[in-house]
């Protein structure tokens, strides 16, 4: 099968040790071809306009800017090309995000590699990939419990230990805003107290620490 015929990837993880595993699985393939490598979204973005990539697989904690907002980047320009997240978060809102960006597969980076191999062949053939641990987790995505931009600020926030009035400063509002917004957030949550709704948050991905 000659180069042309193979189905071509780029690997997207700021680990460089990550990337030599993904890579050396890919290229052990007679039917695909690692053409791209990159350590960042911003290089993600640039060489995938060089390379045009089958499929990219993007981790979602990168430096700078982050997987969703690289595939959002990505597919502005270039609408049909498909993604694989090869990421550690489970978290229904991290997979909610990744599909809504545009993302055709999602993988754990604890599944096995012929997870992997399966997710590239499928995805390339114009298919979804969503093993069932992923589409168990976001079948159990509540989206009544969504937040807001502001108040997952105001929950990092508390996640960083801020008080209320620490908080008000930092964002620029009133202690009382401050106060009705933490009432929401335990509500939506489900959450009884500022410490259940931190972890509760970070269970889902709806923060990062």
């Amino acid at each position: 099968m000659s180069s042309a015929e193979k189905i071509s990837v780029m690997v997207v993880d700021d680990h460089p040790l990550m990337r030599v595993g993904v890579v050396s699985i890919i290229n052990a393939r007679a039917d695909m071809l690692v053409v791209a490598e990159a350590g960042s979204g911003e290089d993600a973005v640039t060489l995938f306009q060089h390379y045009k990539p089958d499929i990219t697989l993007m981790d979602l904690r990168l430096p700078r800017m982050n997987g969703v907002e690289a595939i959002t980047a990505i597919r502005a320009t270039s609408p049909r090309s498909r993604f694989i997240i090869l990421t550690t978060y489970e978290g229904d809102e991290d997979i909610h995000r990744a599909l809504e960006a545009g993302a055709q597969g999602y993988i754990i980076k604890g599944m096995s590699f012929e997870v992997l191999v399966e997710a590239i062949r499928r995805v390339h053939s114009g298919a979804r990939f969503i093993p069932a641990p992923v589409a168990q987790a976001l079948a159990s995505r509540i989206p009544a419990s969504s937040l807001s931009l502001r108040e997952r600020e105001v929950l990092e926030l508390i996640a960083k230990g801020k008080s209320n009035k620490g908080i008000a400063t930092d964002l620029g509002i009133t202690e009382a805003t401050v106060k009705c917004h933490v009432s929401t957030i335990l509500m939506r949550l489900d959450a009884t107290d500022r410490t259940q709704a931190v972890v509760t948050a970070l269970q889902r991905g709806l923060i990062h620490l």
